[in-house]
């Protein structure tokens, strides 16, 4: 009951809206107790007095909200709770919960594939072969469940028997776009459909940003296959270097100065084909202590 009272606290916190969610994980982080973190800030704002039974019967009605969710097959992970995953937790941009469609599995190799909604088609055929090509191989497919690229990645690891995760921009309970609705049911079936948003929520212009933070630092690598310079396939790239993770950019992507400018940095790997990047799987899964706070 304790694990459900300290899930129904993060909750409760977030639902505040008096401080930046960043902040809130690093205080509930460095506390070691959303309770107590809660207790604190209704003491200092005089609210304990409004609860007629006390802060811990509301606690319990959350909790209880809270198993409402996973009887609908979401399940709510903190940043507190052990399931959260390791690679996420060390960077800074880590959401103070996950929801969890699917079957959690703190796989070792896990490789984001991302791209453009508007590929070409020599750009989907490079994302299928990549994708398919590391799910034959044990390699967990990650992507964002987008039209275009994401899509290619997630049918292609799943049409050759493999596993794959999506990070979405939308609560559990949407779809986007519309059209992936199936997909995004197979995923959670075989694989993993994960949120750091309330299962209700809309997609929005931050949603999307917010998403490709969280699968950077979820993943210990990205291949990017197309993206223009005004794209989260791009912003992704960016982040998975400044979280200390290998990117791998398609040399298509080299008539794009920022393309140009990534192939410079430490980490990064420009690729002529899929073969590429399965030289590297085994160089990507970290020793202990080489990943650190990004």
């Amino acid at each position: 009951m304790d694990q459900e009272l300290e899930r129904a606290a993060l909750v409760a916190l977030l639902r505040r809206g008096d401080r930046s969610w960043p902040d809130l994980t690093d205080q509930v982080e460095a506390v070691g107790s959303a309770r107590d973190v809660l207790e604190d800030a209704l003491d200092m704002s005089g609210q304990a007095a409004l609860f007629d039974t006390g802060p811990a019967a509301d606690l319990e009605a959350v909790a209880a909200e809270i198993a409402a969710w996973e009887r609908e097959g979401m399940r709510l992970v903190t940043i507190l709770d052990e399931e959260y995953p390791l690679y996420l937790r060390l960077v800074h941009q880590r959401p103070p919960f996950l929801f969890l469609r699917g079957a959690p599995a703190e796989d070792d190799l896990r490789v984001a594939v991302v791209g453009t909604r508007t590929p070409t088609p020599e750009g989907v055929a490079h994302a299928r072969a990549v994708a398919g090509g590391l799910a034959e191989r044990g390699v967990t497919v990650v992507s964002g469940l987008a039209a275009g690229i994401d899509t290619a990645a997630h049918s292609s690891a799943l049409a050759v028997g493999g596993r794959t995760v999506a990070v979405i921009g939308t609560g559990l309970r949407r779809t986007y776009p519309a059209q992936n609705a199936r997909l995004q049911q197979q995923i959670a079936d075989r694989g993993l459909v994960i949120s750091q948003f309330w299962p209700d929520a809309a997609p929005t212009k931050a949603s999307f940003p917010l998403r490709n933070a969280v699968m950077s630092g979820y993943s210990l690598a990205t291949v990017v296959i197309e993206a223009a310079y005004r794209s989260g396939a791009r912003m992704q790239a960016r982040l998975a270097l400044e979280h200390g993770r290998r990117v791998f950019l398609m040399r298509s992507l080299m008539t794009h100065e920022w393309a140009r400018e990534y192939a410079a940095r430490p980490n990064t790997t420009v690729i002529d084909g899929p073969e590429d990047v399965f030289r590297h799987i085994d160089s990507l899964v970290p020793v202990t202590g080489e990943l650190t706070w990004a």
